[in-house]
């Protein structure tokens, strides 16, 4: 569980910073392998939390064939600024050929939560 907060409970919030703060959705083999990922995720400051979540039953088609498999989900949060590179960094170090990677928006959300995620993941400052 996060430490608490220098943000106010009730810090206000623009509505296009909640559609900026994205759900990124991304399944992996083992236990191991999605602890790394999520561990580089985050230290990178691509990710502000990922949620490792124990085991699920995915069934699905591949190549012509209905496939099933246990796998790890991931539940990333990040921002739409970051997304390319929290994509590439999956790509780079998933063990799957296509792997699942999918965005979501945010419609809403608590307000000092969305901007925890949007300081957690602001790029370095390149003039600074």
């Amino acid at each position: 569980m996060p430490a608490p907060m220098s943000v106010p409970m009730s810090a206000p919030i623009s509505a296009p910073m909640s559609a900026d703060v994205l759900l990124i959705l991304t399944t992996l083999p083992d236990k191991e392998a999605a602890g790394r990922m999520a561990r580089a995720l985050v230290e990178q400051g691509l990710a502000a939390c990922v949620n490792v979540l124990p085991s699920c039953h995915s069934v699905y088609r591949w190549q012509g064939k209905v496939e099933a498999a246990e796998e790890v989900l991931l539940c990333i949060k990040s921002t739409r600024l970051r997304y390319p590179d929290v994509e590439a960094q999956i790509r780079a170090r998933h063990p799957y050929e296509l792997p699942e990677i999918i965005a979501i928006s945010l419609a809403d959300g608590l307000p000092a939560y969305l901007a925890w995620v949007h300081k957690e993941t602001e790029p370095p400052c390149a003039v600074c």
